[in-house]
C-alpha cells in the first residue's frame, strides 16, 4: 500500500482553508492578515526549493555532499538561535556551533549505527531527515535556554553580583540561573513524551502509518525518534549555555555588556 497522491488541484482546496483565519483575523481585528499570507508564501517556496533539493540529494546519496548540506542547516540554525535572542554573534557564534555539533551529529551517528542499525551512516534518507529534527527541536531549546539565562542574570544583575561579593566562585553564582534555565527549555520535550499517542499523532508517525508502514513499525520509530530529541536537546541547552560562558563572562565572574547586541545595529 502506498499514500494516495495530493493533485494539485487538491492543494489549492487544501488553502483555500486559509479564508478561515483570515476571515477571523478580518472580523476581530487580529492584524494578522499579512504575517499569514506571507507566512504560507514563505512556506510554500521553501517546501519547493527543499522537495526538489532533496530529491537531487537522496538520488545522489553522496556522504560528502550529505555533510557539506548538514553543515549548512548547523549554521543555518546557529545565525537563527544567535539572532533572536538579541546577542553578539561573534562571541557566540563557535560554542552555538560546537553546542549543536556535539548535540545533534555525534547523537545521530549513535541513532543511525544502534538504533536504525544501517550500514551507511550518511544515507542521506535517514541522515538528513533525522538530523532536522533533532536540530528544529534543540534550536528552540537552545533559544529558550540561552535567552532566559541571560535576561535572567541582566534582570537580576546586583542579586547576582551580591552572590560573588560573598566569595560565590563564577560557576557557583551562575549555576541557579543555567538550572532554571535548561529546565525551561526542557518541559516542552517532556510534556511531549508524557502526552504522545493519546493527546497527539506525531507527524512522524502520521506520516509512515499513511505512507503504508505497520503502526507497529511507525511506533518504534516514534519512541526512537522522541528520545533521540529529548537526548538532543538535553545535550545542546546544557553545552550552549555552559560553553557561552567562557566567552561572556571574565574571569572574575562578572558579565560583559557587550555581549548584548547594540540598539544601533
Amino acid at each position: 500500500m502506498v499514500a494516495y497522491d495530493i493533485s494539485y488541484l487538491a492543494l489549492v482546496a487544501c488553502f483555500l482553508l486559509l479564508a478561515i483565519p483570515l476571515l477571523v483575523s478580518h472580523y476581530l481585528k487580529l492584524g494578522i492578515i499579512r504575517e499569514t499570507v506571507v507566512s504560507a508564501s514563505r512556506m510554500i517556496l521553501q517546501l519547493i526549493f527543499v522537495g526538489f533539493f532533496l530529491t537531487v540529494l537522496f538520488d545522489l546519496n553522496n556522504s560528502i555532499v550529505n555533510l557539506l548540506w548538514i553543515s549548512v542547516m548547523v549554521l543555518m540554525a546557529t545565525h537563527a538561535t544567535i539572532n533572536d535572542i538579541g546577542l553578539d554573534m561573534k562571541k557566540l557564534l563557535l560554542p552555538t556551533v560546537v553546542s549543536f555539533v556535539v548535540g545533534n551529529f555525534l547523537l545521530l551517528l549513535y541513532f543511525n549505527r544502534f538504533v536504525v542499525n544501517l550500514e551507511n551512516l550518511f544515507d542521506a534518507r535517514y541522515l538528513i531527515p533525522i538530523f532536522g529534527m533533532f536540530l528544529g527541536n534543540s534550536l528552540r531549546g537552545n533559544i529558550v535556554s540561552i535567552s532566559n539565562f541571560y535576561d535572567t542574570i541582566k534582570r537580576n544583575e546586583n542579586r547576582y553580583l551580591y552572590s560573588l561579593s560573598l566569595g560565590a566562585k563564577k560557576y557557583e553564582a551562575i549555576l541557579p540561573y543555567a538550572r532554571k534555565s535548561i529546565n525551561l527549555a526542557l518541559k516542552p520535550s517532556i510534556a511531549s513524551m508524557s502526552t504522545i499517542g493519546i493527546v497527539s499523532l506525531p507527524g512522524m508517525m502520521t506520516g509512515q502509518i499513511i505512507a503504508g508502514s505497520s503502526p507497529i513499525l511507525a511506533i518504534k520509530y516514534q519512541m526512537a525518534i522522541m528520545v533521540g530529541i529529548y537526548v538532543s536537546t538535553v545535550m545542546t541547552v546544557t553545552i550552549g549555555i555552559f560553553m557561552t560562558i567562557r566567552s561572556s563572562f571574565d574571569d572574575y565572574g562578572i558579565l560583559k555588556e557587550d555581549i548584548f547586541k547594540s540598539t544601533i545595529d
